[in-house]
């Protein structure tokens, strides 16, 4: 309760001067506009990234959709790579699997992408909700 009430004695001492009002508003005005300035460049920030994350998504899938079609449709008994050795057992067992290699390769990373673009848009979540944004009014 001491406590209470010295906090309460020491604001009520308390007597703030505002001797020159035109330097307190205009000191005020260059502070909010630095705000509203912050502000704004929060979110083109956001937004750009927002678009960015989208076009990278919409690349992603058209080209592991294309990859996969292309994949799907060429003839199932040509390599897709051929290397000119026959003393790598490695090099010769690539070859002869080049179309399971490939689309376990195009699949993992379309998992990565979509991952990454999950993560991204979580992120932008917790940047929408964070205390700075709070602050300023968003």
């Amino acid at each position: 309760m001491n406590k209470d009430q010295a906090l309460e004695e020491l604001f009520l001492a308390h007597k703030p001067q505002f001797d020159d009002k035109d330097a307190f508003m205009s000191s005020l005005t260059q502070r909010l506009d630095a705000v509203e300035y912050i502000k704004q460049y929060q979110e083109e920030a956001i937004s750009r990234y927002k678009m960015a994350i989208v076009v990278a998504f919409v690349a992603g899938l058209v080209v592991g959709s294309v990859s996969i079609a292309y994949l799907l449709t060429s003839p199932s008994d040509t390599p897709l790579f051929h290397f000119d050795t026959h003393n790598i057992i490695f090099l010769e067992w690539l070859c002869a699997n080049s179309r399971l290699v490939t689309i376990t390769a195009i699949s993992l990373l379309m998992t990565l992408g979509i991952a990454s673009f999950i993560s991204n848009i979580q992120e932008l979540m917790i940047m929408r909700q964070s205390p700075q944004h709070r602050q300023i009014g968003l």
